[in-house]
């Protein structure tokens, strides 16, 4: 992070990464984020840098294929067992997949993202087996994948800041931070 910064309410330089950090990761997850005026000024340096970087990265991997042991599954979905001198062991089927390999820089890339992101957990909608159903989200996979190839042909100034007037409580000038 970059000297010359606001302190936007916060005693501490880590406390006050971690929600630069933390409005960061919702911005770029959800699309926009609604915060006070001078807290949207500071995460928009941070995720213009991101989405800068996502788009010179976005086409910078090759395609290699290489077979993966996947284990085998019955109609409900449970994994398949058999016995092998007496003990129950997973049966395993050879699948042939194609990943995607970053080269060097693209792998600098996605490094110094995840330095800024937090975890994203994506929740079903019901609520219902939460721990089971919910997934992991990879952001900067999210970035090349999404992100990049929206801004590729636009040269900078990749969110906007929407005003939304004062704050009941302090006053504060409220806006809403999205990505154009």
């Amino acid at each position: 992070m970059a000297r010359g910064y606001r302190k936007l309410g916060r005693t501490s330089t880590s406390q006050r990464l971690s929600m630069l950090r933390n409005l960061t990761t919702d911005l770029l997850y959800h699309g926009k984020v609604t915060t006070t005026q001078a807290r949207a000024k500071e995460v928009r340096r941070m995720a213009e840098k991101l989405i800068t970087l996502a788009v010179k990265e976005r086409d910078n991997f090759t395609e290699v294929t290489v077979t993966a042991k996947v284990p085998k599954k019955d109609t409900n979905g449970k994994r398949v067992k058999e016995e092998v001198n007496g003990k129950r062991v997973t049966v395993f089927d050879e699948v042939e997949k194609t990943i995607k390999k970053d080269m060097p820089s693209r792998l600098n890339a996605r490094r110094k993202m995840l330095s800024v992101f937090f975890p994203v957990t994506e929740v079903p909608e019901d609520g219902r087996k939460k721990r089971t159903l919910s997934k992991k989200v990879d952001m900067p996979a999210k970035m090349f994948d999404e992100i990049g190839p929206r801004f590729s042909n636009r040269p900078g100034g990749y969110t906007r800041i929407v005003k939304l007037g004062a704050r009941k409580g302090d006053a504060a000038e409220m806006v809403v931070l999205e990505l154009v």
